[in-house]
């Protein structure tokens, strides 16, 4: 698994539209198909969407993506797409390395509809990649080293990172030995695509793509937000803490919030929605 070749961005293959909820096929620029389904703004016009980056084992049809999706939309126009090897994208999940192509298709997609302002959110592994895209995929400006991967289309205007992990290869906790079990094991990875609909590709990163923490300072002068539950049984309060120490960012720390999408109820959605949409 290797983010090296990010590259430029690519085309979509659908037409722009701007009105009315649409389900659509996005091509990666790896050419990996993904889903994804736009929603207007339910309550009167908006010129910002939202796209949302679901957790591990998720997908754009999951019960937690379609209510979160329900509440932003009251605020937004939204974004919902499922990450390579989860629903009916194609290709295989690398668990949050070539992702980023997802997730730049969406974007890309959503200002193609002709929203002004295009933000992201991310749940968990969705977290690491809003984080990680952000920091890769900056507005049309000259390359620099440090972000060699500029494609205009593809920028986010502000990032939310929701139960995401600081560091890669964290085993701090059983849920996370679990995980690493289901990725890393052939019986494992069975277990993904046979019990979560999840496929997951065999090959290990290489080389390691650039960490969460080490985006944060990437991602200036796009606002960020981080947001994490004090009762997460996935990754303790200091990853948190490390991504709000790494970079110019605003933390919340949620008490009796568990993990990701999952645990985050409506009042929580709409403060999110709020946040971003007046970021």
């Amino acid at each position: 698994m290797s983010a090296k070749a990010e590259g430029r961005f690519h085309s979509v293959d659908v037409f722009p539209i701007t009105r009315g909820p649409r389900r659509v096929t996005l091509r990666t620029s790896d050419g990996i198909r993904i889903e994804a389904l736009h929603e207007p703004c339910t309550a009167h016009e908006s010129d910002t969407a939202i796209v949302v980056a679901h957790g591990f084992t998720g997908s754009v049809d999951r019960p937690a993506v379609r209510r979160a999706a329900g509440v932003f939309a009251r605020r937004a126009g939204v974004v919902t797409f499922s990450f390579r090897g989860h629903g009916r994208s194609g290709g295989r999940s690398t668990v949050g390395d070539r992702e980023v192509l997802d997730l730049a298709a969406a974007v890309a997609w959503a200002r193609s509809l002709g929203y002004g302002r295009v933000v992201t959110v991310g749940f968990s592994m969705g977290g690491s990649v809003v984080l990680r895209h952000a920091a890769l995929y900056g507005p049309d400006t000259p390359d620099t080293p440090d972000r060699s991967n500029r494609a205009g289309g593809a920028h986010t205007d502000a990032v939310a990172a929701v139960s995401a992990p600081a560091r890669w290869y964290y085993r701090g906790t059983a849920p996370m030995r679990r995980l690493h079990w289901v990725v890393t094991r052939p019986f494992g990875r069975l277990v993904g695509r046979y019990g979560f609909g999840t496929r997951i590709h065999h090959r290990d990163w290489a080389p390691v793509p650039l960490s969460p923490v080490e985006s944060v300072p990437l991602i200036a002068p796009a606002p960020l937000l981080v947001v994490h539950g004090d009762r997460d049984p996935y990754f303790p309060l200091d990853h948190p803490r490390m991504l709000a120490a790494a970079g110019p960012c605003e933390l919340w720390l949620e008490p009796g919030m568990g993990h990701a999408e999952n645990a985050a109820d409506d009042a929580l959605l709409g403060r999110l929605a709020d946040w971003l949409v007046g970021a």
